[in-house]
C-alpha cells in the first residue's frame, strides 16, 4: 500500500458505533427551537444540537474518514479527479480537499458534467466558487455529446437530458485517462447507492457490477485498477443529509440560494413541483403558479422537484430534514421513479 495506514489514526472508530449514535441523536432532537435571552446576547439552541458534544464528535469522525480516504485515492491512483456540480455536497467535498491538501493545490482537477438545463443559479455559483479556489475545472457537456451524434435527445414534455450525462461522463474520463472519480454519493440517498463500497470498481467500459466489488475490511481500499478501468470514490458514504446539512452550518460554507425558501414559478407533475424554464413543456392541465419553494438537491432542472418551505436559513432547513420521512432524492428526483430499479439500472451502464 502506497500510503502508511498510521493514517488510520483517523478512522479508528467503529462505523456502525458512530452511525448508531448519530441515529439516537438525531431520534431524540425533534424539540422545538427554544430561545434565551443572555444579558444582550441572544442564544438560539435547535434542538437537533441540544448535545453539542456528540454532534461535535460525530461530524469529526465523518471529516476525519473522508479526509483519510481524499488522501489515500490521491496516493494511490495517478489520475484522480473529484466531479463538482456547485451542489451541496460536493461543496461540502471541496472544504474536505481544502483540509486535506491546503496549503498545496489540489491533486486533482475538478469535474462537471453540464446537461445545458441545469440551474443558472448553481452554474454561477460553481464557476464563482472555483475561482476563488484558484483550482481548475474540465465541464464536460452533453450538448457536445448530442451535436457529435453520441447521445440522442429525448422529445417530448417528459424528456429529459439526465440520462445522458453517462455518455458525457465516461467520455471525459476517457478523454482524460482518469483513473479515479471522487463523488458526493451518500448511502442514505437511494437503495443503490446504498450498495457502493467506497472505492467502487468499474470496467474498462465504465460500468458497475454490484457483485463484483471489493471488500473493504477495517477501513482498507484495494485502489488497483488495469488500464482503462477506474474507480468511483464516494468519501460522504456514510454521511446523512442531515450530517451534511450539519457540517455545512459549521463550517459555514456558502451555498446557492436556491437550497433556501425562495419564490419561483413552477409547476405541478406527478406529486412535485418543477421550475418552469426554456427546457420543459406543460401538459394539457398544467399551469404555472408563483410558489414559495426551495431545493432538497439541485439536477438537471427537468427532473428535478422543489418543496414547499419556509426554511429560508440554514438552521430552518436543519429543522425541516430532522423531521422529514422521505428522502431527498425520493422526494424531488423524477428520474428514480422511472422503474424500481431505475438508479440501479443507469450506475450499470456508467451513471454518478
Amino acid at each position: 500500500m502506497v500510503v502508511a495506514h498510521s493514517v488510520m489514526v483517523y478512522y479508528n472508530r467503529n462505523m456502525s458505533e458512530i452511525t448508531e449514535s448519530r441515529k439516537k441523536s438525531n431520534a431524540s432532537a425533534l424539540h422545538e427551537v427554544q430561545q434565551t435571552r443572555n444579558g444582550n446576547d441572544r442564544e438560539i439552541v435547535c434542538g437537533n444540537f441540544a448535545n453539542l458534544a456528540q454532534e461535535v464528535a460525530s461530524l469529526d469522525d465523518l471529516e476525519a474518514e473522508a479526509i483519510f480516504i481524499l488522501r489515500e485515492v490521491a496516493a494511490e491512483r495517478e489520475r484522480p479527479m473529484l466531479l463538482f456540480s456547485g451542489g451541496k455536497d460536493s461543496l461540502v467535498l471541496l472544504r474536505l480537499a481544502e483540509k486535506a491538501f491546503r496549503p498545496a493545490r489540489f491533486p486533482f482537477p475538478l469535474v462537471h458534467v453540464d446537461t445545458g438545463h441545469n440551474f443558472p443559479e448553481v452554474i454561477a455559483f460553481r464557476d464563482a466558487r472555483v475561482a476563488e479556489l484558484g483550482e481548475r475545472l474540465i465541464v464536460s457537456s452533453v450538448e457536445d455529446m448530442i451535436q457529435q451524434g453520441r447521445a440522442r435527445e429525448e422529445i417530448g414534455p417528459r424528456a429529459s437530458r439526465n440520462r445522458l450525462q453517462t455518455v458525457a461522463l465516461l467520455d471525459v474520463i476517457e478523454t482524460n485517462g482518469f483513473d479515479a472519480a471522487i463523488g458526493g454519493a451518500r448511502r442514505d440517498e437511494e437503495r443503490a447507492r446504498a450498495k457502493e463500497r467506497i472505492f467502487s470498481f468499474r470496467d474498462s467500459f465504465g460500468q458497475w457490477d454490484p457483485k463484483n466489488q471489493r471488500p473493504e475490511p477495517w477501513a482498507l481500499y484495494n485502489g488497483f485498477v488495469q488500464r482503462g478501468e477506474h474507480l468511483r470514490v464516494f468519501p460522504l458514504s456514510n454521511w446523512t443529509e442531515l450530517d451534511v446539512w450539519a457540517y455545512i452550518r459549521r463550517e459555514n460554507l456558502a451555498l446557492p440560494n436556491i437550497y433556501f425558501a425562495h419564490e419561483r414559478e413552477v409547476f405541478r407533475r406527478d406529486g412535485m413541483l418543477y421550475a418552469s424554464s426554456g427546457s420543459t413543456q406543460l401538459l394539457p392541465g398544467e399551469s404555472l403558479e408563483t410558489r414559495t419553494v426551495r431545493y432538497r438537491t439541485v439536477g438537471d432542472m427537468t427532473c428535478t422537484g422543489a418543496v414547499e418551505s419556509d426554511a429560508f436559513a440554514i438552521d430552518d432547513v436543519i429543522r425541516e430534514i430532522a423531521t422529514s420521512r422521505i428522502t431527498e432524492r425520493g422526494q424531488t428526483r423524477a428520474d428514480d421513479r422511472a422503474t424500481e430499479a431505475a438508479m440501479e439500472d443507469r450506475k450499470r451502464e456508467g451513471y454518478f
